[in-house]
């Protein structure tokens, strides 16, 4: 692996009088491994001064149909996706309503969307990073004559097509999950493939990238500086590709078609969503692409029926940090106080994407911050109470309902929006992001913490309905 040293210093402060968090909300319990809510205050109207990106449905149900187009291929390329015909999708399965809180089955249904079960690449990233790659090689394939009319896509799997594609080069920058949808699949295809990776990036991730074949550089810096870096070699070379975590349409339209499977999955089970049935969904939170791409998606679908809310990490909460500074462009966290220092490296990011955040100004219900300590807690509840085996950072998904239902923040929230009299009939979906590809005892090892830190913690009961 390549490794180069990178000096780092925070940026210096944007906020002045404004230094502090604005955070709303109220500890559920008077432990340290509580939730914090904060209530958007544009959410359902019209963000003044907004300009919404140039992002339609149309362009994600095209990303759809370009997944579909690729399913053959895939099904060949990796057999694990024989069962489900070359679609690269995860099941939505009950969750005890005890992991998020005693008591908590009498505000509602919950669910996991068990991201973390995604084949191949194990996490949310899935969807966006296989669309963009994909949208490459169909892009590379039609220039240069591998695709004729009436070709199915699994002439791509031929050694003419691997020839050509192995001439181009496709680069990221991530923290790691990213990383994996992208150098698993550009791999796969033939493609040279090189993830730039950041300080968080875990050492497991690392390794998993290079038995695919991928190229991976390692940097002692943060995120935002390993995107930088990939950014700049990409730029040199004319038959690279450079995935862009924070700016690219390809990316959130590939997250974006989640929405609409779950809307099949939802009426496969016969779940409702309407005014009398709403539905709150919690996703953690990066950069924003994925849970933006989700959340544009269900908001389409669903309209003013569905909540969305996105967890942060206290120590990394950017997409909070520019929800509450709307008018600072590129604003960081290192400006509001934090130092990126989390357990929860998927989300371990200091600039929210300038992408998606106008997207979310309105949709957005509100964002939630856990501390490494209750994702800690919740890995271990959910694999002891639930069977399921996450990463930290999918984790942290859990605290979501916890907030809205254990704060005065969310008390207020439900009956302003005039929720409350409906909650016995509300769903909520914890969305897990990551995790079923971790090595055992890397997650042992999480999985004890958790256990060691629950036996500290105190009851959080609901007061919200």
């Amino acid at each position: 692996m390549d490794q180069q040293a990178i000096s780092r210093k925070p940026a210096p402060s944007a906020l002045s009088s404004q230094g502090k968090l604005l955070m709303l909300g109220y500890l559920c319990d008077g432990s340290s491994q509580s939730a914090k809510l904060w209530i958007n205050p544009e959410h359902g109207g019209k963000a003044v001064g907004v300009i919404d990106v140039n992002i339609t449905i149309n362009d994600v149900l095209a990303a759809e149909q370009r997944l579909a187009r690729f399913a053959p291929l895939l099904e060949k390329l990796f057999p694990e996706l024989e069962k489900s015909n070359g679609i690269v999708e995860s099941p939505v399965v009950t969750l005890p309503a005890d992991v998020v809180a005693k008591g908590a089955g009498s505000y509602g249904h919950f669910w996991v969307k068990a991201d973390h079960q995604l084949a191949v690449a194990g996490s949310v990233k899935a969807r966006g990073g296989f669309h963009e790659v994909l949208e490459f090689a169909e892009g590379v394939a039609l220039k240069h004559g591998l695709l004729k009319d009436g070709d199915g896509y699994e002439v791509l799997a031929s050694s003419m097509a691997r020839d050509c594609f192995a001439r181009y080069e496709v680069v990221v920058g991530s923290t790691g999950n990213l990383g994996m949808s992208i150098g698993i699949m550009s791999a796969a295809l033939g493609f040279q493939a090189s993830v730039h990776m950041s300080a968080e990036a875990k050492e497991w991730k690392k390794r998993l990238l290079c038995s695919h074949g991928v190229i991976v550089h390692e940097y002692p810096g943060d995120y935002g500086q390993a995107v930088a870096i990939g950014r700049e070699q990409a730029s040199g070379n004319p038959l690279a590709h450079f995935v862009d975590d924070e700016k690219s349409t390809s990316l959130f339209c590939g997250y974006a078609v989640a929405a609409l499977r779950l809307q099949r999955q939802l009426l496969e089970l016969n779940v409702r969503v309407d005014r009398e049935h709403p539905l709150f969904v919690y996703i953690p939170c990066g950069v924003g692409g994925a849970p933006g791409g989700v959340c544009y998606g269900l908001k389409h679908v669903f309209g003013d029926h569905v909540h969305c809310f996105f967890v942060e990490p206290e120590d990394s909460s950017c997409f909070l940090v520019r929800m509450q500074h709307p008018d600072a462009e590129g604003i960081s966290i290192y400006d509001a106080g934090q130092h990126n220092k989390t357990i929860a490296d998927g989300l371990a990011v200091p600039q929210a994407s300038e992408l998606v955040y106008p997207l979310m100004r309105t949709r957005l219900a509100g964002m939630v911050v856990a501390t490494d300590e209750r994702m800690l807690v919740d890995l271990w509840q959910l694999k002891s109470m639930a069977g399921l085996k996450v990463e930290p950072s999918a984790a942290a998904a859990v605290s979501g309902p916890r907030a809205l239902l254990c704060t005065e923040a969310g008390r207020q929230y439900l009956q302003a929006s005039g929720l409350a009299p409906f909650m016995p009939a509300v769903n909520h979906i914890v969305w897990t992001t990551g995790g079923t590809l971790m090595p055992a005892d890397e997650f042992d090892r999480l999985l004890a913490q958790g256990q060691q830190l629950a036996s500290q913690s105190l009851a959080c009961e609901p007061s919200a309905a």
